[in-house]
């Protein structure tokens, strides 16, 4: 399988992860074309163990019911109705016939859970105070902070006008190199 990637970039820190994906009615990629995709805003959220959708999509689809499952939430265990979705998220990286449940969200109209994100690597930076994140299927390497080696300083002295050792973007003698 090859591997997909998508990175999303927010203007500054984010409190949370969301990004626009694609969602169509059921289908087989292998054999079927799709139909009308509709784009819906989507959260992020790893304490969520599966995917949710809300009602406006199941009417934007024309979804079926597919059944019935017991959800646990932060009020307690609820049945909701079963649904089978297929998922663009960004750059084409698709979720084939995934099955979703039906809930109320306030705000996104689909919750992405660890059905998706545990089936590939995620990432989160909030780099000089912005938010970055990554994901990609299937998973290539662990990744592993800890065993990751610290980025070692440059074996020789820059110039004064080469970018500086930190990945500030300044100029060394405007960083590190200031007397």
């Amino acid at each position: 399988m090859a591997t997909r990637s998508f990175t999303t970039r927010f203007q500054g820190k984010s409190r949370i992860l969301v990004n626009e994906v694609g969602l169509f009615a059921p289908f087989n990629p292998a054999t079927e074309k799709p139909g009308r995709g509709v784009n819906f805003m989507a959260l992020w959220d790893t304490g969520a163990t599966n995917t949710v959708i809300t009602q406006k999509v199941v009417d934007a689809l024309g979804l079926q019911s597919t059944g019935f499952a017991t959800v646990s939430h932060a009020q307690g265990k609820k049945v909701v109705e079963t649904y089978f979705v297929n998922i663009m998220l960004p750059n084409g990286v698709g979720v084939p016939m995934l099955k979703v449940t039906k809930g109320e969200l306030d705000g996104p109209d689909l919750l992405i859970g660890m059905d998706i994100i545990g089936a590939g690597d995620f990432a989160v930076t909030n780099y000089q105070n912005r938010t970055v994140f990554t994901f990609r299927v299937p998973s290539c390497h662990e990744i592993d902070f800890v065993k990751q080696p610290a980025q070692a300083p440059a074996a020789v002295q820059p110039g004064r006008n080469d970018p500086c050792f930190c990945g500030s973007g300044k100029k060394y003698k405007k960083c590190h190199g200031k007397s």
